[in-house]
């Protein structure tokens, strides 16, 4: 996984190094105050944190993935950089609170059911003080589609995600329309086995006002949607929208 998100071949991961820092520039220009302290949630090997730090911000990142969360940590001391990095899964870790700005980066989001992403749009803004902004990268409702809906298909790899062997990847996908989902199944024919296994990624469509309506209900206001840095040159192209909205300050 940490080869694949450091990988300047594709996108599959985390965005290649020339995306990163466009979008990095915009979240410094546009979201972030000065010095503000960041939580990243799903942040592999801090891509954005270490940038981020390197501007000036003081940084949380957490992640599941063990080998993301080495590589984070060992750049953070290499470039003694204001970083902490949680090997935790963010549905279960304790967020802290006090947070300028919370990054939600790269459709993850559409990854959870739309009740764990209600819960975890409350943890979210808890976490963040009076004022506080979240950037929240997500899926249009007509990528999520074109997922589900893409004809069967198929490649062969030396290495990659699912072996570091030679291997075959069968892929098909399915829609449901009624839960709105779509499912990609990538079977995977390791040199020399005839045993496939099997790996499911489901993806949760929800249409802008849906968004604008769960961000409403965990306490959000002022949700906006924009494309990023990243998409500028392309927008829409790229099937992501980033939503920001704050926390509002008492009167």
């Amino acid at each position: 996984m940490l080869r694949e998100h450091l990988s300047q071949e594709h996108d599959l991961a985390s965005r290649r190094t020339a995306e990163i820092d466009s979008q990095v520039e915009w979240l410094n220009r546009d979201i972030l105050p000065a010095h503000a302290s960041v939580l990243d949630l799903g942040c592999g090997p801090g891509l954005y944190t270490s940038r981020l730090a390197a501007l000036g911000h003081s940084c949380v990142g957490i992640d599941f993935s063990p080998s993301s969360i080495e590589y984070a940590r060992a750049e953070t001391e290499r470039a003694s950089l204001d970083c902490v990095y949680m090997l935790e899964d963010f549905l279960e870790a304790d967020f802290g609170s006090g947070f300028d700005a919370v990054l939600f980066l790269y459709a993850e989001f559409n990854t959870f059911r739309p009740r764990e992403a209600s819960q975890l749009l409350g943890r979210i803004r808890r976490s963040l003080k009076p004022g506080g902004r979240l950037a929240l990268e997500v899926h249009t409702e007509e990528q999520v589609r074109q997922l589900g809906t893409a004809p069967p298909s198929w490649y062969v790899l030396e290495r990659g995600l699912f072996a570091d062997e030679p291997h075959l990847c069968l892929v098909d996908c399915a829609w449901d329309d009624d839960a709105r989902v779509s499912a990609e199944r990538f079977t995977v024919y390791r040199d020399g086995s005839g045993r496939p296994e099997t790996y499911v990624c489901t993806t949760q469509a929800y249409a802008w006002p849906e968004y604008q309506e769960l961000l409403a209900s965990t306490g959000f206001t002022s949700v906006r949607k924009r494309i990023s840095a990243a998409d500028a040159a392309s927008p829409g192209e790229s099937g992501l929208m980033v939503i920001t909205a704050a926390v509002s300050v008492p009167a």
